[in-house]
């Protein structure tokens, strides 16, 4: 496919609503790699390898949590798990197994609950 097409119905950017941007920025640097496009102080898109963007953090009193649940993936569970708890994220499902390899679920400091797999 070429870079800007986009596949008809598919998940194309995910919107996280942050309670302070320069906390959210430096957990999800410092826990998953993410980088951002910086566009004032209330928005930063996430950029994606090979350019473009997959989301965004925007910075909102109204956080809700529940809902669509992220999965990310990771070739280092425990590595990324350690990672969110000395970051300042709450675990809310420690690891366990499931058909596909394991996962854990974590609340990242502004209350957005993610998780994160492997299949190791």
């Amino acid at each position: 496919m070429a870079q800007g097409e986009q596949q008809h119905h598919c998940i194309d950017y995910i919107e996280f609503s942050v309670k302070d941007m320069n906390e959210s920025k430096r957990f999800y640097s410092s826990v998953v790699g993410w980088e951002f496009n910086e566009y004032g102080p209330d928005y930063a898109g996430i950029k994606k390898s090979g350019g473009g963007e997959v989301g965004g953090l925007c910075v909102s009193s109204n956080i809700v949590s529940g809902g669509p649940l992220i999965v990310l993936y990771s070739q280092t569970l425990d590595k990324t798990l350690a990672a969110v708890k000395e970051l300042g994220g709450k675990i809310s499902k420690d690891i366990f197994a499931f058909p596909g390899g394991r996962r854990f679920q974590f609340v990242d400091p502004s209350g957005n609950e993610l998780a994160v797999w492997s299949d190791k």
